[in-house]
């Protein structure tokens, strides 16, 4: 397994019914409702920045 990126891979933000917000990739399958949907974004810390915002804008609440 390498520790290197996959390129390919993309995050996105998922809100669930309870208002929370989940960074998820574009691999893993969601067996929960989602409300809304926010990326796609290139890296997992761009979808961290994004979902601080979406906390401080009232979309998602804090976990």
């Amino acid at each position: 397994m390498s520790d290197t990126p996959d390129n390919s891979q993309k995050w996105y933000i998922v809100r669930r019914p309870v208002g929370h917000c989940e960074i998820v990739n574009d691999n893993v399958e969601s067996n929960s409702e989602v409300i809304e949907k926010w990326g796609p974004f290139d890296s997992q810390g761009d979808a961290i920045a994004r979902r601080i915002g979406l906390i401080r804008a009232g979309k998602c609440q804090p976990q």
